[in-house]
């Protein structure tokens, strides 16, 4: 039987050297390569044959929803696997959206990273149940628009309507009326509780 081919991605050398260690002593699987970020990834992938792409989501400058994106252009039959210690709804609606077929968190066990990677290069999705729950809650809700998104990143800065259209080029009043559309789909009518809401659903991050 063939080895399934793994490309490893993070942004931290231990975790690298952990899953290449873990992963060298199965019978069934070989480590072609890693890398610390997106775009060393995708400068390796060109010249390697891989079938499952085990990636970090959170990395400095490309981000592992981005390089998902990237890996689907250059290689439309390459599988992918996010492992990563974050999970809010956006973390999760983006990876799958971005082509992600399993979703595992890092406190997972060997066995359940191993079959992620053997499933997933069958072909089948590897998603467990809370992490669905939240795909689905995710997808339930009203989209937020582009102009919106823009002003709840401002928002949670901490700046008020009129800095907020002096920033994005429009009336104080349009910035009112986003933020009201924003909040209702947030389904509050507080700012603060607002941005909380919007942290815990990973639709604004808190820099590093």
């Amino acid at each position: 039987m063939n080895s399934i081919r793994i490309f490893i991605v993070d942004d931290h050398h231990v975790v690298r050297m952990g899953l290449q260690s873990m992963l060298r002593h199965q019978h069934d699987i070989q480590v072609v390569g890693t890398a610390a970020s997106g775009a060393e990834a995708l400068e390796a992938l060109v010249d390697l044959e891989v079938d499952v792409l085990l990636t970090d989501l959170r990395m400095p400058g490309m981000g592992g929803d981005d390089l998902l994106l990237e890996t689907r252009k250059l290689k439309p039959q390459l599988r992918s696997v996010v492992l990563t210690n974050y999970h809010s709804d956006e973390d999760v609606f983006k990876a799958i959206k971005a082509g992600a077929m399993a979703f595992v968190l890092k406190t997972a066990t060997m066995a359940e990273v191993l079959d992620a990677i053997r499933s997933v290069h069958a072909g089948k999705r590897w998603i467990p149940a809370h992490i669905a729950d939240q795909l689905a809650q995710r997808l339930a809700r009203n989209p937020i628009s582009a102009r919106e998104n823009e002003v709840l990143q401002l928002l949670a800065r901490g700046l008020r309507n009129r800095e907020i259209g002096e920033k994005l080029f429009i009336s104080e009043n349009t910035v009112r009326n986003h933020v009201i559309s924003l909040l209702e789909k947030l389904g509050t009518t507080h700012r603060t509780e607002g941005i909380a809401i919007a942290l815990q659903q990973g639709l604004v991050r808190i820099e590093d």
